[in-house]
């Protein structure tokens, strides 16, 4: 019994209408998608009726145990055992991933099937799972929820006890330290902490400058929970901004807002970046917004579905999602508001909580 019933049913579909034989899968997080399977070298080999996880000797009690259903291969230096299982199965083609498959590994793939005189081809593909991975199951979104509600803490935690002459390190690791507290994994990346003129730039690495009042400090920060992941940025303000900060932060906030109130199912993800995008070009803003909107979330931190200018795909329900629109002066500092979204009955719904402030 398979751990992951409905994904292998899929991409079994998948591979069946793309006329191949089985799919070799080699990315490390399409493999535990797939499997269940978290060690950190290994192989899947699929067809319309058999399932193989090919690891290691370091992974094959792991293996066994955490991917259910798949007949574990153990495999040494050599890549033998892809051609042996091709003359088991009598495949004629493979497809593989070629985002993901080494020119070397691939070299290796060819010089066995040369050598073994087998009739078989190979056949590259592009975004084959991260494409069934963007819309998410229920228990993905439980995952999910789990890590965006540790973030959240961790972030309102770091909130209540960041102070003037504190620095970026230190609100770095306070993150850090809170989201194993609260039974977090590990931070889902570096924890991004921008103060003053740094927060112009929008991965500005966290370093030993002070925070100082009235100055914006961009905190983009995530929480990785059983290899899900959580995004969140939030723009602070120590004693009272000025007129200007508030009205470059309400311009975020509006943009943000208005997109997350306006996305619908069927929109393409350029669509979905114009409503914030519109906004902050109203306001006169639109050379200081120069990245996309956001980015699907899930066993990695940036993912598909893709929400920016020239993103033609649709999005669909159960995709998860950021919305993260900002504006950055060079010299002055930067805004962004980013929290996670999922598409339920057509609109979005919004799964972050943490404080957002409001002037």
């Amino acid at each position: 019994m398979f751990k992951f019933p409905d994904t292998i049913n899929k991409l079994r579909k998948s591979i069946s209408n793309s006329g191949f034989d089985g799919f070799l899968v080699t990315n490390d997080y399409n493999r535990r998608y797939i499997s269940g399977f978290s060690g950190s070298a290994g192989y899947l080999l699929l067809t319309k009726e058999d399932s193989f996880l090919v690891t290691d000797f370091r992974y094959i009690e792991q293996a066994s145990i955490e991917a259910p259903g798949f007949e574990i291969i153990r495999m040494n230096h050599h890549i033998k055992w892809f051609t042996d299982l091709v003359r088991r199965l009598n495949c004629k083609s493979i497809g593989f991933e070629s985002d993901d498959l080494t020119v070397n590994s691939f070299t290796k793939i060819k010089e066995e099937i040369l050598l073994g005189k087998l009739q078989i081809t190979l056949e590259p593909t592009t975004d084959y799972i991260f494409n069934i991975r963007a819309i998410k199951s229920e228990h993905e979104l439980n995952l999910l929820k789990k890590a965006i509600d540790i973030s959240d803490k961790a972030f309102n935690n770091v909130y209540q006890n960041m102070s003037p002459g504190s620095s970026e390190e230190q609100l770095a690791w306070l993150f850090e330290k809170s989201v194993r507290e609260l039974g977090g994994e590990a931070i889902s990346f570096d924890t991004i902490v921008a103060s003053g003129s740094n927060a112009a730039r929008p991965h500005h690495r966290a370093g030993s400058d002070l925070l100082k009042e009235r100055e914006t400090i961009v905190i983009d920060c995530g929480a990785r929970f059983e290899g899900y992941c959580s995004d969140l940025t939030r723009t602070v303000v120590m004693g009272h901004p000025d007129k200007f900060t508030k009205n470059i932060y309400e311009i975020v906030l509006a943009a943000q807002e208005t997109a997350i109130e306006l996305v619908e199912t069927g929109m393409t993800g350029e669509e979905c970046d114009s409503l914030a995008r519109n906004v902050i070009r109203e306001a006169g803003y639109d050379k200081n917004f120069g990245h996309s909107l956001g980015h699907g979330v899930g066993l990695q931190v940036h993912e598909l579905p893709t929400i920016g200018p020239k993103s033609t795909l649709k999005i669909e329900d159960s995709m998860v999602f950021t919305i993260e629109p900002g504006i950055y002066i060079e010299g002055w500092g930067g805004v962004r508001i980013e929290d996670i979204v999922v598409m339920e009955n057509g609109k979005a719904k919004l799964l972050s909580n943490a404080s957002k402030s409001r002037y």
